[in-house]
């Protein structure tokens, strides 16, 4: 079997999965409401259709270091990503510290935000931060799976760590599992920009 039949056949087995799940709705709410599988609720806008693959619930673990830590720590992650037909995606990530056995220690990090793609082709992120961090991204597509994106504006809360800039990398793994990849830098506490942040993420709705 070559490696393109592989990767369809590796995306028929997740999506008996995950083709049937989505995102919790209320359905008296009189308005579309939000979808992270493409295969119901509103049509995705166009604008958005160059984030598509983002489209999901993906759930993985990684790794967050940094020099102000005194070892890397394992990290779970939570991944949303959906659409109400509108020129935009919602984003919400939730984290939690892990043990070595796997054990979670404590919730962590949560994010919300929004993904506007523009007519000229680059991407707004926009990420409010339950530490009190609101941050916009701009950035491109790379190819056809991958997204990048850097900081043009970090503003903090007066009890929040001082955060300078953050650069993130998203991308589909070109090794046909189809999970996301997500890497991040990050500009604090004194500290130049550094990698902070690694995830691979599966997809688990969607």
């Amino acid at each position: 079997m070559s490696s393109g039949d592989e990767a369809i056949e590796a995306a028929a087995q997740r999506a008996q999965k995950t083709a049937h799940r989505n995102i919790p709705q209320l359905d008296d709410l009189p308005i579309p409401g939000d979808t992270a599988n493409l295969r119901e609720g509103a049509d995705l806008n166009d604008a958005c259709l160059a984030l598509l693959p983002l489209i999901g619930v993906w759930r993985g673990e990684g790794e967050v270091n940094y020099p102000t830590m005194d070892e890397p720590a394992r990290v779970a992650q939570q991944l949303t990503i959906a659409h109400d037909g509108r020129p935009f995606l919602y984003h919400e990530a939730r984290s939690w510290l892990l043990d070595a056995d796997g054990n979670i220690i404590r919730p962590a990090a949560r994010e919300t935000g929004f993904w506007r793609p523009q007519a000229d082709d680059t991407i707004e992120l926009v990420l409010s931060h339950s530490s009190g961090i609101i941050e916009l991204f701009y950035g491109h597509t790379r190819g056809q799976s991958a997204w990048q994106l850097a900081t043009d504006a970090v503003v903090r809360s007066q009890t929040a760590k001082e955060v300078t800039a953050a650069e993130r990398l998203y991308g589909i793994m070109p090794d046909g599992s189809g999970n996301l990849g997500y890497v991040e830098e990050r500009a604090m506490m004194g500290h130049p920009k550094t990698p902070h942040v690694s995830l691979v993420l599966e997809r688990v709705v969607g």
